[in-house]
């Protein structure tokens, strides 16, 4: 990032531009790269930093990262209970910086590319760890989440023909199903119960549940299922149960274990660090094996890593940089 000089200002991107520069493919290749880089120990990331606001139900967390060359934060809320406001669940921002002097880059949006980099990454793992056959998704949870998975699981698995979508708001999971099947041209179809919804070859759970939703007995063998709602301590959507019997992959091992779906049969002993089979980059680095054989049941962990946030993030600024976007003289020379 350096060539820069003291007249140069800084972007400001809005949520339509980071829209318009960041593809739900891209997500996919930008993050399943992040997950090598960080394998690789080519990335620096810290813990989350949290910041609970529970007298309001929600809490906000500090993201830095710095990866491929450039450093970043991402400063996030989680509010479930949004949609009574009618705004989003999580908002963003994120700054990026050179690394080289300090000097802020870019500040963008950052709800866009949480809610698709969050998808890229279950896309990267159904990559290598669903069955090459799968053809049927089931969905727990039918928000935004929900979208932006199915998406980015189209994108690795072009073979998927029909989608069953749970949730406890029936209308949520209808309008789901009928903006989801207009877009994608598939069969997708709500269903009365977490049951019907696990009858599928994937299977996705994206609430903000602080008790098991899937159990054990809910899941056959050769599934893949992608746990991406337990992102914070308490959260739990499985079963630990249903962890213990199958192969668990986290994307970050320190973070998954404060935060992700293991953290809650972690605290209680029904799951130790040792069963986790590894992390999602290590994999994709081709340092470990993802699915072995069609029978066993495999577990993505996913929690959301800053670096996600600042590939994703680079990709946009990179793009709207040969765009010509304007700048704000945000600094000024002494």
């Amino acid at each position: 990032m350096s060539g820069l000089t003291s007249k140069q200002g800084i972007l400001i991107l809005g949520r339509r531009q980071t829209e318009e520069f960041l593809s739900v493919g891209e997500a996919v290749v930008a993050v399943e790269h992040a997950f090598k880089l960080k394998a690789q120990g080519r990335a620096i990331m810290p813990p989350k930093l949290y910041l609970d606001m529970l007298e309001f139900g929600g809490d906000f967390r500090a993201m830095p990262a710095y990866i491929d060359g450039i450093a970043g934060l991402k400063w996030v809320s989680g509010y479930p209970d949004n949609h009574r406001y009618n705004l989003p669940t999580v908002m963003a921002t994120i700054i990026l910086c050179d690394p080289e002097t300090g000097r802020p880059l870019v500040i963008m949006s950052g709800e866009y590319i949480t809610n698709i980099r969050t998808g890229a990454a279950g896309g990267v793992a159904v990559k290598y760890l669903a069955r090459s056959d799968s053809t049927v998704v089931g969905m727990i949870g039918a928000g935004i989440q929900a979208r932006t998975q199915l998406l980015a699981i189209i994108e690795v698995l072009p073979s998927i023909k029909e989608v069953k979508v749970f949730d406890l708001r029936k209308e949520v999971s209808q309008r789901y199903a009928q903006i989801m099947a207009a877009e994608l041209k598939i069969n997708i179809c709500p269903v009365e119960t977490v049951e019907a919804a696990t009858d599928a070859d994937i299977v996705v759970t994206t609430t903000p549940s602080r008790e098991p939703v899937v159990k054990k007995h809910h899941i056959k063998p050769g599934t893949h299922i992608s746990a991406i709602g337990a992102d914070a301590k308490g959260k739990q959507e499985l079963d630990s149960g249903l962890l213990a019997s199958a192969k668990v992959v986290v994307d970050d091992i320190e973070q998954a274990s404060h935060g992700g779906e293991i953290n809650v049969p972690l605290s209680e002993s029904q799951f130790r660090i040792e069963q986790i089979y590894g992390t999602i980059g290590e994999i994709a680095a081709n340092l470990k094996n993802g699915r072995e054989n069609d029978d066993e049941i495999t577990i993505f962990d996913s929690t959301g890593l800053a670096i996600q946030d600042i590939v994703c993030a680079k990709l946009v600024y990179e793009k709207a940089k040969t765009r010509g976007t304007p700048v704000f003289a945000f600094f000024e020379p002494d």
